[in-house]
């Protein structure tokens, strides 16, 4: 069993939703973005998603770009992210999830095979490559399921009955839910259009559903989880660490701790919603 679908059986038998946070690695620089993974596990976080910079994120908003930009100019690559996620595994936690996000090139320029296997051996438990298509999954799947990495695919409202089998025929670990239309960040879906389309999906899959795109607050993380079985949060979060930078980009003390302060309110949020 891998850590993810463990960590969805944990939760279910809590009777509660989960929160997945999603921040950028090196975000703004790495030894403030390893403080930040060594402590979303204590602040409330049930599965991390942890962005790989890159230089062409063309479905992130502009918090997310920017994130990505401060840890290019930090020097942040895969190797780093890579050994940020083996660091944490060796000193930090050995169970909360870590999922890569990000780009299809980051894989194809290592290679599928062997991208997969340095990510297992590091520590990472899924992968969710925006720009991967299921048509084109054959090209990671088969070496990802080898590494025993889930492979999460994600589906939008416009993702149609027809479609959504071809989404899920390569999704394991839990399948993403892209609640609205468009780029990171930039707007928020009602809870009457995540509870309709959480029903649909799950007259597809046994698989768990998590939310994201464009939950800002407790509340919405609230609602999302009367309905889904996480709640994913990502721009609000980079949007803390940016608050926590001085006038010359640098982290200030209270960056950190301003982060998984609001990590625990989110948390705090999701948790406060049973599920018989």
């Amino acid at each position: 069993m891998s850590r993810i679908t463990k960590r969805f059986a944990d939760l279910k038998a809590q009777k509660r939703a989960g929160l997945v946070t999603y921040f950028m690695a090196g975000d703004p620089d790495a030894a403030t973005s390893y403080e930040i993974l060594k402590g979303l596990p204590a602040a409330g976080a049930d599965l991390i998603e942890l962005g790989m910079p890159f230089t062409d994120p063309m479905a992130d908003g502009p918090s997310i770009q920017l994130a990505g930009q401060r840890a290019l100019k930090g020097g942040m690559k895969l190797d780093q992210v890579f050994a940020m996620v083996k660091r944490f595994r060796a000193e930090a936690d050995n169970d909360t999830p870590i999922v890569l996000m990000g780009y299809y090139n980051l894989v194809y320029q290592r290679g599928a095979e062997k991208f997969c296997k340095d990510a297992a051996a590091a520590g990472v438990d899924g992968l969710i490559l925006v720009d991967l298509p299921p048509e084109e999954a054959d090209e990671l799947k088969p070496y990802a399921t080898a590494a025993g990495i889930d492979t999460v695919l994600l589906t939008a409202p416009t993702t149609d009955d027809k479609r959504l089998p071809a989404v899920l025929k390569y999704s394991s670990g839990f399948v993403y839910f892209v609640s609205v239309l468009g780029i990171t960040g930039m707007k928020s879906a009602t809870e009457d259009s995540v509870r309709t389309h959480v029903e649909r999906i799950r007259r597809h899959t046994r698989l768990p559903i998590g939310v994201g795109f464009g939950i800002k607050t407790p509340e919405q993380a609230t609602a999302v989880a009367r309905h889904a079985d996480a709640a994913v949060v990502g721009t609000a979060i980079v949007d803390r660490v940016a608050a926590g930078l001085d006038n010359n980009g640098h982290a200030k003390p209270d960056l950190v701790p301003g982060v998984l302060a609001f990590t625990r309110t989110l948390a705090d949020g999701v948790r406060s919603v049973r599920k018989d």
